[in-house]
């Protein structure tokens, strides 16, 4: 039976915990994760952690902060003045809001509080600073 290796296209199963426990995803009840391996869009060691696997075979992979979402950055904590944010853009605290920039980028970032001039944003990626967990199991090699 072929094992999986770089530039494979998989689908996978699998379930990411943080390091208590705490599931905060999983394509077990919904259709398996397709990507290929190598390609640079998921985490690098979650796709290096299907290497070598056969179909039906499973892993569990534990991911340091550094290496997943990176670490928790207090400067992507930023406060805005309430007159200073575009028109448009619903403020509901712990939702994402996209924010328009001057240079026609755009940053998402959850509103995190919202006080009577100002509003603070944090922008660092919801798994930031955190150690994941994933559960993965190999459905199949596509190509």
């Amino acid at each position: 039976m072929t094992k999986a290796k770089n530039g494979d296209t998989v689908l996978v199963h699998y379930t990411g915990k943080l390091t208590n426990g705490e599931v905060f995803d999983s394509s077990v009840k919904s259709e398996p994760l397709k990507f290929t391996i190598g390609s640079g869009n998921l985490i690098q060691e979650f796709e290096q952690a299907v290497v070598g696997l056969r179909v039906g075979e499973s892993i569990t992979k534990e991911i340091t902060s550094e290496n997943a979402y990176g670490n928790y950055r207090k400067e992507l904590v930023i406060n805005v003045d309430k007159k200073d944010i575009p028109e448009g853009i619903h403020l509901e605290k712990d939702k994402f809001v996209q924010i328009p920039q001057s240079n026609g980028n755009s940053y998402y970032a959850i509103v995190k509080d919202i006080k009577d001039s100002k509003v603070v944003f944090d922008a660092n990626p919801p798994l930031a600073g955190k150690d994941l967990v994933f559960d993965i199991v190999l459905v199949e090699i596509l190509e």
